[in-house]
C-alpha cells in the first residue's frame, strides 16, 4: 500500500457530520496532550476498527504520522484524526470522546452506525446478526 509523509493534511468533505469524524472537547484536549509528547509534529490520532471483541468489531486508536492511500484525514478542534478506508464505513459520523472516572480514563467512540454494543463499550455490531465466525469472543476484555 502506498504511504506518504504527513506534510499536507488531506481534508475529507465537510458537508455534514455524517461525512466527518469529530472529537469532543475532552478528547481533543487529551489527544493534544498525547500528541505534544510525540517526536513528530505531524502526528495524528488514527482511529480504526478491527474484527474481534465480544460484539464482532472493536475500536482501536494509535498515534501515526503516515497517511496511507485511501485514508480520510480530518482536523477537528485543532487535532488531526485519520481513518483508514476499510474502517471509514463503520465509523462515518462518529465522535471520539475521553472520559475520566474512578476506574481511570480512556477514549471511547460514539458511533451512529452501531446497532448494539458490548457492556465494556469497546466493541460493537452494525446490525442485529452475530459476528461472523472467527470474529469476536464470548467475553469482554
Amino acid at each position: 500500500m502506498s504511504q506518504r509523509a504527513y506534510d499536507t493534511p488531506i481534508e475529507a468533505p465537510s458537508a455534514g457530520t455524517e461525512e466527518r469524524m469529530t472529537f469532543s472537547a475532552a478528547a481533543a484536549d487529551k489527544a493534544t496532550e498525547l500528541l505534544a509528547g510525540h517526536a513528530s509534529d505531524t502526528a495524528a490520532v488514527r482511529v480504526f476498527v478491527k474484527s474481534g471483541g465480544c460484539s464482532g468489531y472493536s475500536y482501536g486508536m494509535a498515534i501515526d504520522d503516515v497517511v496511507r492511500e485511501g485514508d480520510r484525514v480530518f482536523v477537528d478542534r485543532g487535532v488531526r484524526l485519520m481513518v483508514d478506508e476499510r474502517s471509514w464505513e463503520l465509523l462515518r459520523g462518529s465522535e471520539v470522546d475521553y472520559v475520566e472516572n474512578m476506574m481511570g480514563g480512556g477514549f471511547s467512540v460514539t458511533n451512529p452506525n452501531a446497532t448494539s454494543a458490548c457492556g465494556c463499550g469497546h466493541s460493537f455490531r452494525t446490525d442485529g446478526r452475530a459476528a461472523p465466525d472467527g470474529e469476536g469472543s464470548s467475553s469482554c476484555h
